[in-house]
């Protein structure tokens, strides 16, 4: 099972708002597939999978996390 954390966008970055998940709960993915969208005060960012399997969301859009908070998990 493969973590999916909040990744480090900048120096100054303390916590993005998950703005939505472009693979569905439960759906295969790759390694590398952008599978959700992030957004800090100054920008939007598509995360990428981390490992091959399958997406299990751990967050909701509009939630607020904390740069590596775990927000979901590829198993």
């Amino acid at each position: 099972m493969a973590d999916l954390i909040v990744p480090r966008l900048g120096v100054t970055v303390k916590q993005v708002t998950i703005v939505e998940w472009l693979a569905d709960d439960g759906a295969s993915v790759n390694a590398g597939d952008p599978i959700l969208t992030v957004a800090t005060d100054k920008t939007e960012v598509e995360v990428e999978a981390v490992a091959t399997g399958t997406l299990h969301h751990g967050a909701q859009p509009e939630e607020e996390h904390p740069v590596g908070a775990k927000i979901g998990s590829i198993d």
